[in-house]
């Protein structure tokens, strides 16, 4: 379902981050095609450089449908952003993409705490956010975070998952299923 990002996915994703109803909420406004296309390289030289983490996350006929992104890795701390295009909203990729998302940085990498900042209007993302067990409110328990990301005006609510938070219920999950 994830991959590491590569250039060849761009046309198919551009085309569906351009849509209306997710290009307001991506990271990365890109005007055209080529301006996209170099955005990529970018992410996949910051992904060698280990400042972001980057994947492609794939339908079940191995399509491209969006990305999921950790950025701003600093001290075993980033910020997530994910985005699908419209065709695939409400069909579940967006909670398998972060389980599976969340497991990669917690298991394969040394991350320790990651951040969401959700725009306090995006009804559809808070949804999502509130699927997960393990993702938890931090606009007050990382109060220094929660101002820096609202430094001009209150704009975005802040999340965020805990390594120790996501092992937990996940081991816990295993137990119940097994």
């Amino acid at each position: 379902m994830l991959k590491k990002r590569d250039l060849h996915e761009c046309h198919s994703l551009y085309d569906l981050m351009v849509d209306s109803a997710v290009y307001p909420y991506v990271r990365h406004k890109c005007q055209s095609y080529d301006e996209y296309v170099f955005a990529t390289k970018q992410v996949i030289d910051e992904e060698e450089q280990y400042t972001c983490i980057s994947r492609t996350i794939l339908n079940e006929l191995g399509h491209p449908i969006g990305t999921i992104d950790l950025y701003h890795i600093e001290h075993k701390t980033g910020f997530l952003a994910t985005w699908i295009g419209a065709p695939y909203f409400g069909k579940g990729y967006n909670q398998r993409a972060k389980e599976a998302f969340f497991a990669e940085l917690f298991l394969q990498h040394e991350i320790e705490t990651v951040f969401l900042k959700i725009r306090k209007q995006n009804i559809r993302s808070k949804k999502a956010v509130g699927k997960l067990q393990y993702i938890r409110l931090a606009n007050e328990i990382y109060r220094e975070v929660y101002t820096s990301i609202n430094n001009t005006e209150l704009i975005y609510d802040l999340y965020y998952v805990n390594r120790s938070d996501f092992i937990a219920i996940e081991e816990m999950h295993h137990v119940v299923a097994t």
